[in-house]
């Protein structure tokens, strides 16, 4: 059985994460989106509302599950018995870094290893933060993020969003 964790901010997941997400859940047996408590970033959406948002837009996948945790990725690996961390590069600027992580990951841990997703052509340019700005400033974030992101947007932001 292949057990594999998926770890990030996911402030808020975007369809580029889905993509990810729905591409690693065919290939292992159970995957585990690890929601990072990071106490150096101010989060947008709080841990709750990010777990909210993630097991709604997940539900339908039965091999997947949602959990948060804080320290090292490879502690958060080791503790849910994962021999595999999945991550997602959108373009080469993002594979010397997350090279570098996976190198150090496999260092601390040699049985432990990194599978990495490249981004589907249609999210190549997207992220949270992207997708926080555009909702931010009013705009159609439908292409973007599910419905359930698109309206805690609303709620966040307090207007509509034009388009969804």
């Amino acid at each position: 059985m292949i057990k594999a964790i998926y770890p990030g901010s996911f402030d808020p997941v975007t369809y580029g994460h889905l993509d990810i997400i729905s591409r690693a859940a065919k290939v292992v047996d159970e995957l585990i989106i690890g929601v990072l408590v990071n106490k150096n970033k101010k989060p947008l959406f709080t841990m709750e509302e990010r777990m909210h948002l993630l097991k709604e837009t997940t539900k339908d996948f039965s091999n997947v599950s949602v959990q948060t945790f804080e320290g090292l990725t490879i502690d958060f690996a080791r503790k849910n018995n994962a021999k595999l961390i999945i991550r997602g590069l959108r373009a080469v600027t993002d594979f010397e870094s997350e090279m570098q992580i996976a190198q150090t990951n496999h260092s601390i841990e040699p049985d432990v290893d990194t599978m990495f997703f490249t981004t589907s052509l249609e999210y190549a340019f997207l992220s949270s933060t992207t997708a926080k700005e555009v909702a931010y400033y009013g705009s159609d974030v439908s292409k973007l993020v599910p419905p359930v992101v698109t309206e805690a947007f609303r709620k966040k932001f307090n207007h509509s969003l034009s388009g969804a």
